[in-house]
């Protein structure tokens, strides 16, 4: 279907992109990123990390598949907004139960097409993420310094707290799906993707998962093996609630795994500090290097925020965790993509082993942790003798 309604982009910095109407019109305000990932338009849209963004696609043509229910990441869509070059007139795969645009439209999700999206990408990498605001319909017709002011009003990234808006109302349990059931985990919902929860189930545990909010007491009141915190979005500045509880729980013994946002807030529990990037990571086609190997194994991620930490010696905990490694190391820019923490039974990375849609290079992290938990399920049985 072919949109006539204008749209119009416009970043904080005044830079101006006009367009036609994709999805819903109004207008909406968020941190403006892109993503190189080729495939995968869905997972994206309903991955609770890229809550508060508006996102670009770097690739052209979006929307050529369709849309169905097997593909969503979560129970909806949650991008403030949606940047394209070409949305696709036509669905061609036999999986496809609708058109992109119009799931957009249903959810609710205000989009901009025919923009020139590398040229919105050469943007960001200079002058980094920003504000945006798109405005389409009759919004796209306001005076455009209005519109400016608009988006220089809404709230920058620093700072928000966003594992609210994406956790789960109420705990509920996921079953493990393998033969034989080797324990449970305490998985803190801080907006998680249904496919680590799949990943999880299927190397052997029952997850538990979680509010955000949840305290320390009330995971030790489940008995699980071992603690797992998901990704999500936000600053992890904001996080000190749930870095809190993490640093209780690493004391207790729990084995802990963390991936994308966990990542960020098992460093800060570890004492150390954490940073905004200029633009990010995100797609996935990027590439890490696993210091214990040398192996470069090509990996999904969405982030804007990274542990301060020496990529090349093993440092202290201050928090009082002892000695803790780089694990993986982004080979675009050095950015630390892992930690190992060697003193307790816990390691976390920065990017997505689950990788829907995309690679499955680190998909055996999840069987790293299962053989973790069961050595800690071993030794403590040891003791206790």
């Amino acid at each position: 279907m072919i949109r006539t309604e204008p749209a119009v982009l416009v970043l904080e910095d005044g830079t101006r992109f006009e367009g036609s109407a994709y999805g819903a019109t109004g207008e909406r305000f968020g941190e403006i990123v892109f993503t190189t990932g080729m495939t995968g338009y869905q997972e994206t849209l309903s991955d609770p990390s890229y809550a508060g963004q508006i996102v670009v696609q770097t690739a052209p043509h979006i929307g050529n598949v369709g849309v169905n229910p097997t593909d969503m990441e979560s129970h909806k869509f949650w991008v403030e907004g949606y940047v394209v070059r070409d949305a696709s007139r036509v669905v061609s795969n036999w999986r496809a139960e609708g058109t992109l645009d119009d799931a957009l439209q249903e959810a609710g999700i205000v989009g901009i097409a025919d923009v020139d999206t590398r040229a919105i990408t050469r943007r960001i990498r200079t002058e980094g993420a920003m504000r945006a605001g798109i405005f389409s319909g009759e919004a796209a017709g306001k005076d455009a310094d209005a519109q400016l002011q608009q988006v220089l009003a809404a709230p920058s990234m620093s700072g928000q707290y966003l594992s609210d808006r994406v956790t789960c109302a109420e705990a509920y349990l996921s079953a493990t799906t393998a033969d034989e059931r080797l324990g449970s985990v305490a998985l803190l919902d801080l907006g998680v993707k249904r496919a680590t929860i799949v990943n999880l189930n299927t190397v052997g545990f029952d997850v538990h998962v979680l509010p955000a909010d949840s305290t320390a007491a009330q995971i030790r009141e489940l008995d699980v093996d071992a603690i797992f915190y998901s990704n999500g979005p936000g600053d992890p500045k904001a996080n000190a609630a749930q870095v809190e509880v993490l640093q209780q729980l690493l004391r207790d013994g729990y084995p802990f795994m963390g991936i994308c946002f966990g990542n960020q807030l098992l460093g800060r529990a570890l004492g150390f500090d954490t940073y905004k990037l200029p633009f990010g990571h995100r797609g996935i086609n990027q590439p890490v290097r696993d210091t214990a190997t040398n192996k470069v194994e090509i990996t999904a991620q969405n982030h804007g925020f990274a542990v301060d930490l020496p990529i090349d010696e093993t440092v202290d905990s201050p928090a009082g965790f002892g000695r803790v490694e780089v694990s993986h190391i982004g080979l675009n820019d050095e950015v630390v993509e892992g930690l190992r923490c060697l003193d307790i039974p816990a390691f976390s990375v920065q990017f997505h082993p689950e990788a829907a849609s995309g690679p499955h290079d680190a998909a055996p992290l999840f069987y790293r942790f299962r053989d973790m938990v069961l050595a800690a399920k071993s030794a403590n049985t040891t003791d206790n003798k």
